[in-house]
């Protein structure tokens, strides 16, 4: 990674965050910062400055301010820019005492978890503006399109900006109400981390640090069975991470991973923190999630996995959260349970709703083989390939349509000369 890709991963949200609060429109100050990028990426020639946060937000000021300029509400914003010393952006995010908050991209996050918006809004928001996932990385997470998503992001900014939304720190009294969408946030970044939308590598264990680090920040803050749950979920996750792809980096499925691989103690937390979240609080959705990875996780060998306590679990999982990506992963269940010709007509009824979800074909893909309808697999591989962003996905799906072309014409054989 060069030295201008960790500043953007380290700074981006930061200094965002400063220049919302100063301009108060969110897509004039996200096009100087990605303005102030670009031009680092010729003028700091692999050598960046003393100071490159100083730097790039001196340089994003400049350019929103001729932003500004262009759009006739210089007026409005010249006094506000010009108060602010070019060298070091001035922000609420920084020593903030009144919030309670003691980490800065907590902050962050609670800041634009405002309650002004839809849940799903302030999330989405959120993703882009702090975490700096694209659009259609975003699009993805959620299952929608990415125009969508796209209308969903003008829509939350253009309420910012047409109500006046202050985009500020909460104070302590408001950080409870905001937690629900804080902790959304955490768990959509472990996912992007623990399965990478796009990219070479599947996994970017980055990311999932940062989000095991801002639920232990979290819980420390403000003690809460679900998110104990959220913590123990992603640490039970996590602890199969050094065996998820080989040396090669290639995808190794759970069944046929190494166990000896896996962070015990990571596992033996995740469980002792689960088990102190169920004995204070009836299970939510991030407890009956973590409990499904603990039976992986206890489990010896993928065939001594307690498939039938996952399916219960599951049905448990889908009254509270009734969405399709659940009842995609209850039908895999099913199918270890029952077999592939029970769970094909439940993965088939979720065909519109996951229609773009390349798991959805994946997963079809793999009860069709089981069922040796070969060239229906293969046709589900291939949609699945297609929409798959993760280079690493899309090589695992390629090696299962030739596994699979293999697998016909050694069924042709057989049926043809009886070997």
């Amino acid at each position: 990674m060069t030295a201008i890709e960790e500043i953007f991963r380290a700074e981006w949200g930061r200094l965002l965050a400063a220049l919302i609060h100063l301009l108060g429109d969110f897509d004039v100050a996200e096009e100087a910062l990605q303005e102030a990028f670009a031009i680092a990426v010729t003028e700091w020639s692999g050598q960046p400055p003393r100071n490159p946060r100083a730097w790039l937000y001196g340089t994003a000021r400049h350019k929103a301010f001729d932003r500004l300029r262009r759009q006739a509400r210089f007026a409005e914003k010249q006094a506000e820019l010009a108060a602010l010393t070019p060298e070091e952006p001035v922000s609420d995010f920084e020593n903030d005492e009144e919030s309670g908050v003691p980490d800065e991209r907590l902050r962050l996050i609670f800041t634009c978890c405002h309650p002004a918006l839809a849940e799903e809004a302030q999330v989405a928001l959120t993703l882009r503006t702090l975490c700096g996932l694209t659009t259609e990385e975003i699009a993805r997470a959620f299952l929608v399109p990415v125009a969508t998503m796209a209308q969903r992001l003008v829509r939350a900014k253009s309420k910012i900006r047409g109500a006046a939304i202050p985009y500020r720190v909460p104070p302590a009294s408001e950080l409870r109400e905001r937690l629900s969408a804080v902790m959304a946030v955490v768990y959509l970044v472990f996912n992007e981390g623990y399965a990478a939308a796009s990219g070479a590598a599947l996994v970017r264990h980055d990311l999932c640090a940062e989000a095991i680090r801002l639920a232990r920040m979290l819980r420390m803050l403000m003690p809460n069975p679900e998110l104990e749950a959220l913590l123990a979920l992603m640490l039970l996750h996590d602890a199969r991470r050094n065996a998820r792809v080989d040396d090669a980096g290639e995808i190794v499925l759970l069944a046929d991973q190494d166990r000896s691989r896996w962070d015990r103690e990571e596992i033996d937390e995740g469980r002792s923190i689960l088990q102190s979240s169920m004995r204070q609080w009836r299970p939510g959705t991030y407890a009956l999630e973590a409990a499904i990875a603990a039976i992986h996780a206890d489990a010896p060998s993928a065939e001594a996995t307690d498939w039938r306590q996952i399916v219960a679990i599951y049905e448990r999982l889908y009254a509270l959260h009734p969405t399709p990506v659940v009842a995609l992963n209850q039908a895999v269940a099913v199918s270890m349970v029952d077999g592939p010709d029970a769970a094909l007509p439940l993965v088939d009824a979720l065909s519109e709703p996951l229609a773009g979800y390349h798991l959805w074909h994946a997963t079809r893909a793999d009860l069709l083989r089981r069922l040796d309808r070969f060239d229906e697999a293969i046709e589900n591989y291939r949609h699945a390939c297609e929409l798959a962003g993760n280079e690493a996905e899309r090589r695992f799906l390629t090696r299962r349509i030739m596994g699979v072309q293999i697998d016909k014409i050694l069924s042709i054989c057989t049926q043809a000369f009886g070997y």
